[in-house]
């Protein structure tokens, strides 16, 4: 997020991805001297005694570190997907649970 000159908070950029129980977040923000960065944020809803609480996990995500990253995450998925369960049907996947949202984008690609 940047500051403005009323250094309130601006949303540079955020997706959100539903994945069943938990929910991914894709934050863009900035440092104080305008260099960028990525959050991602994993929450989940857990039951607690006294009702619904989120867990939450979160990474950060340098600029250089981006390409390192999205290489090695599409390597394990692509390993996951050839070499441990080949004959798994991954299409099934796609489109899944209705209309997405406006500006949701549930599909991952990688070129």
């Amino acid at each position: 997020m940047e500051e403005n000159k009323e250094n309130e908070k601006v949303e540079i950029y955020s997706k959100r991805v539903r994945a069943g129980k938990r929910t991914y977040f894709f934050d863009v923000k900035a440092t104080r001297s305008n260099d960028y960065y990525l959050t991602i944020t994993e929450s989940k809803r857990r039951f607690k005694d006294d009702g619904f609480v989120y867990e939450k996990h979160k990474i950060f995500l340098y600029k250089e570190d981006f390409d390192k990253f999205i290489e090695a995450l599409k390597e394990s998925v692509d390993h996951v997907k050839t070499e441990l369960m080949p004959d798994f049907d991954f299409s099934q996947f796609e489109n899944q649970g209705g209309t997405p949202e406006e500006g949701e984008d549930r599909s991952l690609r990688w070129d």
